[in-house]
């Protein structure tokens, strides 16, 4: 029973009323594997990131986190579903002229689709709009300069965990030079909705928005297909009793408040409040995640919120990490990302390489480089020495381009360079897709 989220607990209960054909059979009553409190089982959680007993001993947290675990996408799957009556290309094709034409100017779209946008025009009331776009200006300085650089290594956050990167694994998305491909899309995204007005109806970061929950619910969407609903079903290649709801709402919450987490996690060690900047690039990730579709109990705007919801995931994820994650991580530093291979890209791409390793093994491995390399990431001298070489310039660019921001008489000067570098940035990651097609999953 639902003490503290009965709003939440409802909406995932009503799932399989709104969406039969998917949720019907669904047992939304069943706790899969995934999500333990067992203080004997091995989470998520490392170490450095604070106390597991602390998360587990606070019921509120664990109920948002298990009913989170439990919640969809219906207004993006009721969409996803339509791939049972249209081709792949042809829906993202009517999806993607709603979204530049606007649905009154495509009738022959399904109305599924104008009514995903629909709900994602809706302006909540506990977001602060005053605040967005000082926000994404804030963003856009990291897309510019510090996101070519880290983007690869938190993207690989989702394969460290064999029951979060399952959704990938069945699908194929990040082998060989797919996997390049994947890594760019996410880049591209978040680079594209911190551009001006980046998240207004008919921007390019709008529909790319649009697009990329799209993907999110034809995963889930093919995922649950393939349950096979029986025990023996020898097609079976998702068990929601081990892994539950394909890519749920719980899983979307650390990849879009990642920046976020990482400015609230210091703030909290330093028992201080957000500044200006910080507070106003929380409020806009909060509002690109809730186009997304996350709901407000998934977007916490204060810092011991954020870093509470973040570390109380990891606490109750289910401790795996098998060959397949091995494989996923692998190809993914291993991807050459850079759009030619002249000279001064392969540089590149060998320094963002190495700037990816080290935030690998910072991050998720506490910076053992024995665990890093069990993990799939070898890291080697020549990886520091890129580093080493190359850091007081990438640092001092950000200081100088950050200090001019704040110059009244610079302002406007230093934020038309981050938009012009943000906007070649895109034209090297390429024209994103932000499609999936059961036809080429691995299983």
């Amino acid at each position: 029973m639902a003490h503290h989220y009965p709003e939440l607990a409802e909406r995932v209960t009503r799932q399989a009323d709104e969406l039969p054909e998917l949720y019907g059979d669904f047992d939304f009553a069943v706790t899969p594997e995934r999500f333990t409190t067992d203080p004997g089982v091995k989470s998520a959680l490392l170490t450095r990131l604070g106390d597991r007993s602390r998360y587990l001993n606070d019921p509120r947290l664990l109920e948002l986190v298990h009913t989170s675990t439990f919640l969809a996408d219906v207004p993006a799957d009721r969409v996803a579903a339509l791939a049972t009556r249209y081709p792949v290309a042809e829906l993202v094709s009517l999806v993607r002229r709603v979204c530049r034409e606007g649905a009154e100017n495509v009738p022959e779209a399904p109305p599924e689709i104008a009514e995903l946008i629909a709900v994602m025009q809706e302006k909540p009331d506990w977001i602060n709009f005053d605040l967005v776009e000082d926000g994404a200006t804030y963003s856009r300085l990291y897309a510019a300069l510090v996101s070519p650089f880290m983007t690869r290594g938190a993207f690989l956050a989702t394969f460290t965990n064999s029951y979060a990167a399952l959704p990938m694994t069945i699908t194929g998305a990040l082998s060989g030079t797919r996997a390049a491909h994947r890594v760019n899309e996410t880049t591209a995204y978040f680079a594209v909705t911190a551009l001006p007005g980046g998240l207004e109806r008919f921007s390019a970061g709008f529909e790319a928005t649009v697009m990329v929950r799209l993907m999110h619910s034809m995963v889930r969407f093919n995922a649950l297909q393939r349950t096979g609903r029986g025990h023996n079903s020898k097609k079976r290649t998702w068990d929601t009793r081990i892994y539950g709801l394909p890519v749920p709402q719980i899983d979307q919450f650390p990849a879009g408040m990642i920046g976020p987490y990482q400015k609230a996690d210091k703030a909290v060690r330093a028992n201080r409040e957000l500044p200006y900047d910080e507070r106003a690039m929380v409020e806009f990730h909060r509002y690109r995640g809730y186009l997304l579709g996350l709901p407000e109990e998934l977007l916490p705007g204060s810092p011991r919120e954020i870093v509470d919801l973040f570390n109380a995931r990891a606490a109750t994820l289910r401790h795996g990490y098998d060959d397949e994650c091995r494989k996923l991580v692998t190809s993914t530093m291993n991807a050459y990302l850079r759009p030619s291979g002249s000279t001064f890209d392969r540089a590149a791409d060998a320094v963002e390489k190495s700037y990816s390793k080290l935030a690998f093994a910072a991050a998720f491995c506490e910076g053992n480089l024995k665990k890093a390399a069990d993990m799939g990431v070898d890291l080697s001298v020549n990886d520091f020495a890129r580093a080493a070489v190359t850091a007081p310039l990438l640092t001092g660019r950000f200081a100088a381009v950050r200090i001019a921001g704040k110059v009244p008489v610079l302002q406007d000067v230093a934020d038309q360079y981050i938009t012009a570098l943000v906007k070649r940035r895109l034209d090297d990651y390429g024209i994103p897709a932000y499609t999936t097609d059961s036809r080429e999953y691995a299983h």
